[in-house]
């Protein structure tokens, strides 16, 4: 038997291509709303940064989605003179969602990946941070349900990345020891260095190949974890 028999995956950022399904939502929005062209791209980088302004809110399960959302917008719409008025917040989120859901994808190289992945004897299962509901709509659009394995959401489970009782609910979910698996994902503190504390194996997949940390378990794509493991 291998010495990693499960391979836990993080979903946003290694799986699934959020970073470009928001940034086409955003600009498509914006248009919608009027917004010039000249102005999308630093609107556009705008809403990533305030997104993750917000997301420490996601991690620590104290607000709901609805209110973090709305409290992005509060911070978004000011920055193009749209007005703030908390009885339309809702409705003015939706106009962006329906827009990022239909542009949700996988990585190019996700699918390949899998399929190795699961053809070398690896379980596999998804570790995330958000709404279980909506995380598995995502593998569900993106046609990676059945090759994912099961899907363990913080919003589920009452804790997330970086706490290791998340990945102890994986682990204990799945009955496997920490030294049997691997986790694999884009984060370097919520995916690496929280796994290693959990006491697994943490693979970093620095897409860009810009994280300061010179970590030797590190890959550019997801095709290469199958070499690492």
């Amino acid at each position: 038997m291998n010495a990693q028999r499960l391979v836990i995956l993080d979903l946003d950022g290694t799986l699934f291509d959020h970073p470009a399904a928001a940034g086409r939502a955003i600009r498509a929005w914006l248009g919608s709303l009027g917004v010039p062209e000249a102005d999308l791209p630093g609107l556009a980088s705008a809403w990533l940064e305030v997104e993750e302004r917000h997301f420490a809110a996601v991690r620590s399960l104290e607000l709901s989605f609805q209110e973090i959302r709305r409290r992005r917008l509060r911070d978004f719409l000011p920055l193009f003179g749209y007005p703030v008025v908390e009885s339309q917040l809702d409705d003015v989120f939706a106009g962006y969602l329906g827009l990022y859901e239909a542009n949700w994808r996988p990585y190019p190289e996700t699918l390949d990946a899998l399929t190795a992945i699961r053809a070398a004897g690896y379980a596999t299962a998804v570790l995330t941070n958000g709404d279980e509901q909506q995380q598995e709509a995502k593998l569900v659009a993106i046609g990676l349900k059945d090759l994912c394995g099961p899907v363990f959401a913080s919003r589920a489970l009452g804790v997330g990345k970086p706490d290791r009782r998340a990945y102890e609910a994986v682990l204990n979910g799945l009955g496997v020891h920490a030294e049997e698996a691997v986790m694999v994902g884009d984060n370097y503190d919520l995916d690496v260095l929280a796994a290693r504390a959990a006491g697994l194996r943490g693979i970093h997949l620095d897409r860009a190949g810009t994280h300061p940390s010179p970590d030797s378990q590190r890959i550019r794509s997801l095709d290469e974890a199958i070499a690492f493991l």
